[in-house]
């Protein structure tokens, strides 16, 4: 049911408009017929506005109390029963507002039926009002499942990433290198940006590529010239935004299992925009066993299939050559 017929089903105002028509209606076929039942105008007017009592009692009393697991039957028995109530209500009505009058099969039928629609209406209108309550708080529970999930995700990926990052600044230390000092303010910047920017929401995809580019700096500073790094990055629009260290993992993960580890060692990363589009392609020679699993990429994969489920993310590792080749609609 689309969402717009759904709120109006409930809007007051809808209901103003139906009873109204409702009302109308009979004074419309009844007026001046030859044919005429002869019940008196002000009798249908009376039973209508009954009739609509008789439709919110059931919608918000009986239906929400009795049509549960173990009740239901008591709730058809006491529509069945005021219907009959109904009608010899009417009854006895119509005899004190016209004593004379002659009930014929005709009046009988207008006196027993008219409750039926409105009570069967009410049904109806209970069973939708019930889809449309469960269906809000379904997607109520899995917008909290969401928010509880990639709360985690951010924070087992933040001490992730750090942890490696920090082991190259020991690294460095045990070599007694001058570059450590540098590296300590590059990794203050990632800090910042880690605990800072990027705890809860999107952030600019400038932002998550200044990361990475950051982290290429301080992996220079400790590699030097012995790993062949190339980094493609176009101008970027800066409304482009895009969830926070989606993209470092990756290029994380081709250090930590690439550099220093293998002869000859490179690390290429591409990345283009055709907005709204994100290209993002990350490839690296390696030696030992393929690197397709642990805490950063699993988290990752996690978070892809969270925030962007039509992603495409394509992962090649042939001949000690691994290609991460990912296409992400950004907001």
């Amino acid at each position: 049911m689309p969402k717009r017929f759904k709120i109006a089903l409930f809007a007051p105002a809808v209901h103003v408009v139906i009873w109204v028509v409702v009302l109308i209606i009979p004074a419309i076929i009844f007026h001046n017929a030859s044919d005429s039942p002869a019940l008196p105008g002000a009798f249908f007017l009376f039973t209508n506005l009954y009739h609509i009592g008789l439709f919110y009692l059931s919608a918000f009393v009986l239906y929400p109390r009795l049509m549960t697991r173990r009740r239901w039957p008591l709730y058809w028995l006491l529509l069945a029963a005021i219907l009959m109530l109904s009608y010899h209500a009417k009854l006895l009505i119509l005899h004190w507002w016209s004593p004379g009058l002659h009930i014929t099969p005709l009046i009988n039928r207008l006196l027993i039926f008219p409750p039926i629609p409105f009570l069967a209406a009410s049904v109806v209108y209970c069973v939708v009002r019930d889809s449309v309550r469960r269906e809000r708080i379904e997607k109520e529970r899995k917008a909290e499942r969401l928010t509880a999930e990639l709360k985690f995700l951010r924070q087992q990926m933040n001490p992730h990433f750090l942890f490696n990052m920090l082991t190259n600044m020991v690294s460095l230390a045990r070599q007694g290198s001058p570059l450590l000092e540098p590296s300590l303010i590059k990794l203050a910047d990632l800090l910042r940006y880690s605990l800072y920017e990027s705890g809860e929401g999107k952030v600019p995809l400038s932002k998550e590529i200044n990361l990475i580019e950051n982290y290429i700096d301080l992996q220079r500073l400790r590699f030097g010239e012995d790993v062949d790094i190339r980094l493609t990055i176009p101008d970027t629009d800066p409304e482009l935004l895009i969830e926070p260290m989606l993209l470092a993992p990756f290029v994380e993960n081709a250090f930590k299992h690439g550099a220093g580890m293998v002869k000859d060692p490179f690390i290429h990363i591409e990345i283009k925009v055709v907005a709204p589009v994100l290209f993002f392609k990350v490839t690296n020679n390696y030696h030992g066993v393929s690197k397709s699993v642990g805490i950063g990429l699993a988290n990752i994969r996690s978070r892809l299939e969270l925030l962007y489920p039509r992603h495409s993310l394509t992962i090649t590792d042939k001949n000690e050559i691994y290609v991460v080749d990912l296409k992400l609609v950004l907001s």
